[in-house]
Protein backbone atom coordinates (compact mmCIF):
# COMPACT_ATOMS: atom_id res chain seq x y z
CA UNK A 1 0.00 0.00 0.00
CA UNK A 2 1.58 3.38 -0.78
CA UNK A 3 2.47 5.90 1.54
CA UNK A 4 -0.19 8.38 2.16
CA UNK A 5 0.32 12.12 1.32
CA UNK A 6 -0.46 12.97 5.01
CA UNK A 7 2.87 10.55 5.99
CA UNK A 8 5.24 12.01 3.38
CA UNK A 9 3.95 16.02 4.16
CA UNK A 10 4.90 15.07 7.90
CA UNK A 11 8.20 13.22 7.16
CA UNK A 12 9.01 16.41 5.01
CA UNK A 13 8.32 18.82 7.95
CA UNK A 14 4.91 20.52 6.04
CA UNK A 15 2.53 19.32 8.36
CA UNK A 16 2.93 19.06 11.97
CA UNK A 17 1.37 15.62 13.70
CA UNK A 18 -1.98 16.09 15.26
CA UNK A 19 -1.73 12.79 17.22
CA UNK A 20 -0.45 14.43 20.16
CA UNK A 21 -3.37 13.64 23.03
CA UNK A 22 -7.32 14.91 22.33
CA UNK A 23 -7.16 18.02 20.82
CA UNK A 24 -8.35 21.15 22.95
CA UNK A 25 -10.66 23.77 21.47
CA UNK A 26 -9.89 26.28 19.26
CA UNK A 27 -8.04 29.78 20.91
CA UNK A 28 -7.70 33.37 20.19
CA UNK A 29 -9.23 36.39 19.35
CA UNK A 30 -10.17 34.99 15.43
CA UNK A 31 -11.09 31.47 16.15
CA UNK A 32 -13.09 32.38 18.94
CA UNK A 33 -14.90 35.78 17.81
CA UNK A 34 -13.52 36.72 14.13
CA UNK A 35 -13.82 33.43 12.84
CA UNK A 36 -18.00 33.88 13.31
CA UNK A 37 -18.12 37.40 11.97
CA UNK A 38 -16.40 36.39 9.05
CA UNK A 39 -18.91 33.33 8.20
CA UNK A 40 -22.38 36.23 9.18
CA UNK A 41 -21.01 38.43 6.85
CA UNK A 42 -19.81 36.32 3.99
CA UNK A 43 -22.60 33.64 4.05
CA UNK A 44 -25.12 36.86 4.04
CA UNK A 45 -23.42 38.30 1.22
CA UNK A 46 -22.85 35.61 -0.21
CA UNK A 47 -26.62 34.40 -0.95
CA UNK A 48 -27.12 37.97 -1.93
CA UNK A 49 -24.97 37.95 -4.72
CA UNK A 50 -25.35 34.49 -5.53
CA UNK A 51 -29.07 34.62 -5.24
CA UNK A 52 -29.18 34.70 -9.61
CA UNK A 53 -27.27 31.50 -9.85
CA UNK A 54 -29.04 29.76 -6.46
CA UNK A 55 -32.26 30.44 -8.53
CA UNK A 56 -31.24 29.00 -12.35
CA UNK A 57 -29.60 26.30 -10.87
CA UNK A 58 -33.13 25.27 -8.57
CA UNK A 59 -34.90 26.06 -11.76
CA UNK A 60 -32.79 23.70 -13.48
CA UNK A 61 -33.30 20.87 -11.14
CA UNK A 62 -36.73 21.18 -10.91
CA UNK A 63 -37.36 21.57 -14.50
CA UNK A 64 -35.10 18.34 -15.56
CA UNK A 65 -36.02 15.57 -12.81
CA UNK A 66 -38.54 14.70 -10.63
CA UNK A 67 -38.41 15.26 -6.64
CA UNK A 68 -37.50 18.38 -4.56
CA UNK A 69 -34.98 20.87 -5.42
CA UNK A 70 -32.66 20.63 -1.88
CA UNK A 71 -31.38 17.80 -0.48
CA UNK A 72 -31.41 16.90 3.85
CA UNK A 73 -29.36 14.56 5.54
CA UNK A 74 -28.53 14.55 8.99
CA UNK A 75 -24.59 15.33 9.81
CA UNK A 76 -22.95 15.27 13.38
CA UNK A 77 -21.80 19.09 13.96
CA UNK A 78 -19.82 20.81 17.21
CA UNK A 79 -19.90 18.49 20.06
CA UNK A 80 -21.62 15.66 18.60
CA UNK A 81 -24.69 17.65 17.83
CA UNK A 82 -26.89 15.91 14.74
CA UNK A 83 -28.23 18.66 12.36
CA UNK A 84 -29.63 18.45 8.76
CA UNK A 85 -26.93 19.67 6.82
CA UNK A 86 -28.92 21.35 3.07
CA UNK A 87 -27.44 20.75 -0.66
CA UNK A 88 -28.70 21.36 -3.77
CA UNK A 89 -30.03 17.81 -4.80
CA UNK A 90 -27.96 15.85 -7.16
CA UNK A 91 -29.15 12.16 -7.57
CA UNK A 92 -32.50 11.08 -8.42
CA UNK A 93 -35.18 11.29 -5.83
CA UNK A 94 -36.13 7.98 -3.55
CA UNK A 95 -33.08 6.42 -4.75
CA UNK A 96 -32.78 3.79 -2.48
CA UNK A 97 -29.46 2.08 -2.14
CA UNK A 98 -27.53 1.19 0.77
CA UNK A 99 -24.60 3.08 -0.68
CA UNK A 100 -23.07 5.96 1.59
CA UNK A 101 -20.21 6.54 -1.19
CA UNK A 102 -20.46 8.25 -3.81
CA UNK A 103 -17.89 7.43 -6.81
CA UNK A 104 -17.48 8.85 -10.28
CA UNK A 105 -20.35 7.26 -12.56
CA UNK A 106 -22.74 6.73 -10.07
CA UNK A 107 -25.28 6.02 -11.65
CA UNK A 108 -27.63 7.66 -9.06
CA UNK A 109 -26.64 10.79 -9.97
CA UNK A 110 -28.69 13.33 -12.50
CA UNK A 111 -26.97 15.03 -15.78
CA UNK A 112 -27.57 18.55 -14.06
CA UNK A 113 -26.15 16.65 -11.15
CA UNK A 114 -22.98 15.83 -12.07
CA UNK A 115 -22.20 19.46 -13.44
CA UNK A 116 -23.42 20.64 -9.83
CA UNK A 117 -20.71 18.28 -8.24
CA UNK A 118 -18.13 19.40 -10.84
CA UNK A 119 -17.98 22.78 -9.89
CA UNK A 120 -18.97 22.48 -6.16
CA UNK A 121 -22.43 24.67 -7.07
CA UNK A 122 -24.33 21.51 -5.00
CA UNK A 123 -22.93 23.05 -1.27
CA UNK A 124 -24.09 26.51 -2.41
CA UNK A 125 -26.68 26.37 0.14
CA UNK A 126 -24.88 25.38 3.07
CA UNK A 127 -24.34 28.97 3.05
CA UNK A 128 -28.04 28.73 5.24
CA UNK A 129 -26.09 26.36 7.67
CA UNK A 130 -23.62 28.37 8.28
CA UNK A 131 -25.82 31.80 9.18
CA UNK A 132 -27.66 29.45 11.33
CA UNK A 133 -24.48 28.42 12.98
CA UNK A 134 -24.49 24.99 12.27
CA UNK A 135 -21.82 25.22 10.30
CA UNK A 136 -18.29 27.76 9.09
CA UNK A 137 -17.00 28.63 5.91
CA UNK A 138 -14.31 26.57 6.79
CA UNK A 139 -14.01 24.09 9.01
CA UNK A 140 -13.88 19.93 9.40
CA UNK A 141 -16.36 18.67 7.53
CA UNK A 142 -19.76 17.02 8.76
CA UNK A 143 -19.88 13.25 8.35
CA UNK A 144 -22.33 10.89 9.17
CA UNK A 145 -23.84 9.54 12.08
CA UNK A 146 -22.72 6.06 11.44
CA UNK A 147 -19.10 7.09 10.81
CA UNK A 148 -18.88 9.65 13.84
CA UNK A 149 -19.48 6.56 15.85
CA UNK A 150 -16.22 4.89 15.09
CA UNK A 151 -14.03 7.81 15.60
CA UNK A 152 -11.38 7.09 18.16
CA UNK A 153 -11.10 9.56 20.94
CA UNK A 154 -8.60 11.65 19.34
CA UNK A 155 -10.05 11.78 16.08
CA UNK A 156 -13.12 13.44 17.88
CA UNK A 157 -11.11 16.73 18.40
CA UNK A 158 -12.68 17.52 15.26
CA UNK A 159 -16.15 18.05 16.91
CA UNK A 160 -14.65 20.57 18.80
CA UNK A 161 -15.48 23.40 16.16
CA UNK A 162 -18.55 23.62 13.68
CA UNK A 163 -17.60 21.74 10.70
CA UNK A 164 -17.37 23.86 7.28
CA UNK A 165 -18.41 24.29 4.14
CA UNK A 166 -15.12 23.47 2.92
CA UNK A 167 -11.73 22.08 4.48
CA UNK A 168 -7.99 21.08 3.85
CA UNK A 169 -9.08 17.45 3.35
CA UNK A 170 -11.92 19.14 0.86
CA UNK A 171 -8.86 20.15 -1.07
CA UNK A 172 -6.31 17.19 -1.06
CA UNK A 173 -9.34 15.33 -2.03
CA UNK A 174 -11.13 17.44 -5.02
CA UNK A 175 -11.46 14.00 -7.37
CA UNK A 176 -12.15 11.61 -4.10
CA UNK A 177 -14.98 10.00 -6.26
CA UNK A 178 -12.30 9.24 -9.05
CA UNK A 179 -10.36 7.72 -6.58
CA UNK A 180 -12.80 5.43 -5.39
CA UNK A 181 -14.27 4.39 -8.28
CA UNK A 182 -10.76 2.53 -9.21
CA UNK A 183 -11.08 0.34 -6.09
CA UNK A 184 -13.19 -3.13 -5.49
CA UNK A 185 -14.76 -1.80 -1.90
CA UNK A 186 -15.03 1.86 -2.10
CA UNK A 187 -16.65 2.54 1.53
CA UNK A 188 -13.86 0.17 3.24
CA UNK A 189 -11.32 1.75 1.41
CA UNK A 190 -12.91 5.27 2.00
CA UNK A 191 -12.84 4.49 6.16
CA UNK A 192 -9.60 2.89 5.78
CA UNK A 193 -7.66 4.66 4.19
CA UNK A 194 -9.28 8.27 3.27
CA UNK A 195 -11.54 9.21 6.41
CA UNK A 196 -8.30 8.65 8.81
CA UNK A 197 -6.19 11.28 6.33
CA UNK A 198 -9.17 13.22 6.42
CA UNK A 199 -9.69 13.42 10.27
CA UNK A 200 -5.99 13.99 10.29
CA UNK A 201 -5.27 16.93 7.84
CA UNK A 202 -8.31 18.44 9.43
CA UNK A 203 -6.60 18.16 13.15
CA UNK A 204 -4.01 20.00 11.85
CA UNK A 205 -6.02 22.33 10.32
CA UNK A 206 -7.69 23.15 13.88
CA UNK A 207 -3.95 23.59 15.53
CA UNK A 208 -3.68 26.58 13.32
CA UNK A 209 -6.68 28.23 12.98
CA UNK A 210 -6.08 32.18 11.66
CA UNK A 211 -8.05 34.72 8.93
CA UNK A 212 -4.73 33.60 6.18
CA UNK A 213 -5.18 29.81 6.85
CA UNK A 214 -9.07 30.19 6.20
CA UNK A 215 -8.72 32.77 3.15
CA UNK A 216 -6.34 30.71 1.45
CA UNK A 217 -8.45 26.97 2.19
CA UNK A 218 -11.24 29.41 0.53
CA UNK A 219 -9.40 30.43 -2.47
CA UNK A 220 -8.04 26.86 -3.38
CA UNK A 221 -11.70 25.60 -2.98
CA UNK A 222 -13.11 27.97 -5.43
CA UNK A 223 -10.26 28.91 -7.66
CA UNK A 224 -9.64 25.33 -8.72
CA UNK A 225 -13.44 25.19 -10.57
CA UNK A 226 -13.23 28.69 -11.79
CA UNK A 227 -10.30 28.03 -13.55
CA UNK A 228 -9.04 24.15 -13.78
CA UNK A 229 -5.03 24.11 -14.64
CA UNK A 230 -4.46 20.71 -14.91
CA UNK A 231 -5.93 17.27 -14.42
CA UNK A 232 -5.20 15.36 -11.33
CA UNK A 233 -5.22 11.60 -11.62
CA UNK A 234 -6.82 9.11 -9.19
CA UNK A 235 -4.58 8.01 -6.78
CA UNK A 236 -2.66 10.89 -6.46
CA UNK A 237 -2.99 11.28 -2.72
CA UNK A 238 -2.46 8.17 -1.88
CA UNK A 239 0.78 7.00 -3.80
Amino acid sequence: MPVPLLDRERMDGRLESASQGYLARPTGFYANYGKRTLDLVSAAAGLIVLSPLLAVTACSIKLTSRGPVLFRQVRIGKDGRPFRIVKFRSMIDNSRSDATITVAGDPRVTAIGAVLRRYKVDELPQLWNVIRGEMSLVGPRPELPVYVANYTAEQRAVLSARPGITDPASIAYRYEEQILATQDDPETFYLRQILPDKLARNSAYLEKITLGNDLCVILKTILPSLFPLEKQEPGDHLG
